[in-house]
C-alpha cells in the first residue's frame, strides 16, 4: 500500500466519518500485508491526522476523535490514543513546570511529539536524549533561529540521533507543548529554559483530555508534515 492509496481510503472514510465493521476488517489485513515500517506508520497517521479535520467538518469534532482513534489503532494497536485521567496546572518561578516535564519523559513508553520555540535547560534535554536512547519515538519542531542560539540544545539533540526539524519562514514558530504516548499533552506559555523556571512568570497545563489531546496531535502532524524539507543536522548547520 502506498500513500495515494492510503489518501484514497482515508478520503473515502471521511465523507461520514464512519469505519464498518467490513471495512476495518479488509483494511485491517491491507495494512498486515503491507508490513509497514515505522517511518511509513508515521507517515500514513500523519495522513490521517490532516484527514480527521474535513470528518471534523462532516460530523464533528467528537466523531472526528472516534475516527481518528480508530485509524491509528488499525496502524498499531499499541498507539491508540488513551486519554490519562490527569489535569494540572503548574506556575513558574519554581521548579514545579520543569520537573512535570522531566516526568513525563521519563515516563513515556512510546511517543514524545514535542513543538517548542527553543531548548535551553539541559536537565529538559537530557531527559528528551534519554526517552530516545530507551526507544521511545521522540520527534521535535522547533524554531530555526533559536535552534542555533548559544546555549540551544536543539542541534546536540539532532546529534544524538533525535529526529528535529525547524520552520523555514521569518516569524517564528512559538509554540510550547509537547504530546506523550497519544494520551496526554502538556502546553502554556512556558518555555524550556532555565530562567523560565527561575524567574519567569509562566504557567504550564497538563491534560488527558482525549479531545485537547487529539487537536494538538492534528496541529504537531500538520507542522512535521510542512516542515518535511527542514531536517536539522549538525552537519548541515
Amino acid at each position: 500500500m502506498n500513500v495515494p492509496e492510503w489518501d484514497d481510503i482515508l478520503r473515502l472514510s471521511a465523507s461520514d466519518g464512519r469505519i464498518s465493521t467490513g471495512e476495518r476488517s479488509a483494511l485491517r489485513r491491507r495494512l498486515e500485508d503491507a508490513a509497514l515500517d515505522e517511518r511509513q506508520k508515521a507517515v500514513f497517521r500523519s495522513r490521517a491526522f490532516e484527514a480527521a479535520r474535513e470528518v471534523a467538518r462532516n460530523v464533528g469534532a467528537d466523531g472526528a476523535l472516534a475516527w481518528v482513534e480508530d485509524i491509528v489503532k488499525l496502524l498499531d494497536p499499541t498507539e491508540a490514543p488513551s486519554g490519562e485521567d490527569v489535569t494540572e496546572v503548574l506556575f513558574s518561578p519554581g521548579e514545579s513546570c520543569a520537573q512535570a516535564i522531566i516526568a513525563r519523559f521519563r515516563t513515556c513508553r512510546r511517543n514524545a511529539d514535542v513543538c517548542v520555540f527553543t531548548i535551553t535547560d539541559d536537565r529538559i534535554s537530557n531527559a528528551i536524549a534519554d526517552a530516545h536512547r530507551r526507544g521511545v519515538v521522540v520527534r521535535v519542531v522547533t524554531d530555526d533561529e533559536k535552534a542555533n542560539d548559544p546555549g540551544s540544545d536543539a542541534l546536540r539533540l539532532a546529534g544524538a540521533g533525535v529526529a528535529v526539524r525547524v520552520d523555514d519562514s521569518p516569524y517564528h514558530m512559538h509554540h510550547k507543548f509537547a504530546a506523550f504516548d497519544r494520551g496526554v499533552v502538556i502546553s502554556g506559555s512556558y518555555n524550556w529554559t532555565v530562567s523560565a523556571a527561575r524567574n519567569n512568570e509562566e504557567n504550564l497545563i497538563v491534560s488527558g483530555d482525549r479531545r485537547i489531546v487529539a487537536a494538538y496531535e492534528a496541529e504537531f502532524e500538520r507542522l512535521w508534515a510542512k516542515f518535511a524539507g527542514n531536517i536539522l543536522s549538525p552537519a548541515t548547520a
